[in-house]
């Protein structure tokens, strides 16, 4: 597997844009008769295009995809169920495809009306500027940023067990409302393998749960999180050389976002090893990365490794004290702050000083070892800074 240009028009069946007015973005992508799947929020308040996209999807197609920013489109009744269909009749109309064959996303501001006029004229727009290129690849990442501040978007390839090579690429927003199970959060990707709806379910799930499912920047959940693959028609293509390249591709996306976290200073990955159960090992590693009080020290670059077993404590995971190991890591230094249960960066120990110069670094890595069992997972998040409460006092005006 490799990482290549392109994002989602690596996949050179895929024609894509992105159109920008103010606050409001819209992009577009089309894929003419994909096999598609797509897993959504779990919050039991669900936006209008979520909807609209579950009907859509329900039969394992897709041909295109638009998704818009500056609004979420929840919470708005039937006027935002129509407001949805109106998007996604209108791309129908402009590619002369099916509206049930248009998936539709939004993200934005909850519980205001639809800008149709604007969102119109910036389809019209985007359907004019489709093109298969890099750069269309990155207008579409541009188009659906809401306070992110960077575009998101990754490509790789790989060579399949019957020699084929397959192409991958996605882009995903999300900065913000970001928890376990997703969060404020679009991602589409495309792949050119040849894979059944069953089969790319079994797939985009699989990836979803190591990724997408392990960022908490701050403990919300959306209303509006979707994930969509597309995929050529076929089948009997997906095998583990896939699975390994549509993991790395969501894993580094997830990756993305919890960098970009609002008000975001610095990157954190928690990894709990030795646990007695995968659900021991996902709950610890989330409620660590997930820890406001684990995310201020990070903030504040204090080594205060109390809060994290503080917090594996209360996620409901097996552990015994006495058993413990925590490591402290950045890109250079690694430091063992417990071992066993017994604490080895002591006050004004070399260790301690060790610590505290890793938690001054940009990106931090907390390995926590509970010594029980052989699962393990990993988790990604950011501190929590002055400045995402100033973004999100700010959201609504």
């Amino acid at each position: 597997m490799k990482i290549i240009d392109g994002g989602i028009c690596a996949v050179e069946t895929v024609m894509a844009s992105g159109s920008r007015n103010g606050k409001y973005g819209l992009a577009l992508i089309v894929n003419n008769g994909s096999t598609a799947s797509a897993v959504f929020t779990s919050n039991k308040i669900v936006a209008a295009p979520v909807i609209i996209t579950k009907d859509s999807i329900e039969d394992g197609k897709l041909s295109a995809i638009v998704a818009n920013s500056g609004n979420a489109n929840c919470f708005t009744g039937n006027e935002g169920l129509e407001d949805a269909k109106e998007m996604t009749e209108k791309v129908s109309k402009g590619l002369n495809i099916k509206p049930q064959d248009v998936a539709v996303a939004s993200t934005g501001i909850i519980g205001r009306k639809m800008p149709m006029e604007i969102i119109n004229n910036l389809i019209d727009e985007s359907l004019e500027k489709l093109e298969n290129s890099t750069d269309a690849s990155h207008a579409a990442a541009e188009a659906i940023m809401t306070t992110d501040t960077f575009p998101k978007e990754i490509s790789v390839q790989t060579e399949l067990k019957n020699r084929n090579t397959v192409k991958i690429g996605g882009i995903t927003k999300g900065s913000g409302m970001i928890a376990p199970n997703m969060g404020t959060m679009l991602c589409f990707i495309v792949t050119d393998v040849k894979a059944s709806s069953e089969e790319l379910n079994i797939a985009l799930k699989k990836a979803v749960d190591k990724s997408f499912n392990m960022v908490v920047v701050d403990g919300d959940e959306s209303t509006n999180d979707t994930v969509i693959l597309m995929a050529n028609e076929g089948s009997e293509e997906i095998d583990e050389n896939f699975q390994e390249a549509l993991d790395f591709v969501c894993i580094e996306l997830a990756k993305m976002m919890a960098k970009d976290g609002e008000g975001a200073t610095k990157y954190m990955e928690v990894t709990v090893n030795g646990a007695a159960s995968e659900e021991d090992a996902k709950g610890a590693a989330k409620a660590i990365v997930g820890s406001s009080l684990v995310k201020t020290a990070l903030f504040g670059a204090d080594p205060n490794w109390g809060r994290v077993v503080a917090a594996v404590g209360y996620s409901g995971a097996n552990m015994d004290e006495d058993s413990v190991d925590i490591t402290f890591k950045s890109k250079n230094k690694n430091v063992e702050i417990v071992k066993k249960g017994s604490i080895i960066a002591t006050e004004k120990s070399n260790e301690l000083k060790i610590a505290e110069e890793i938690m001054k670094k940009d990106e931090i890595k907390i390995i926590v070892d509970l010594n029980l069992g052989k699962y393990s997972a990993t988790a990604f998040g950011c501190d929590l800074s002055y400045d995402y409460v100033k973004i999100n006092s700010e959201y609504s005006t």
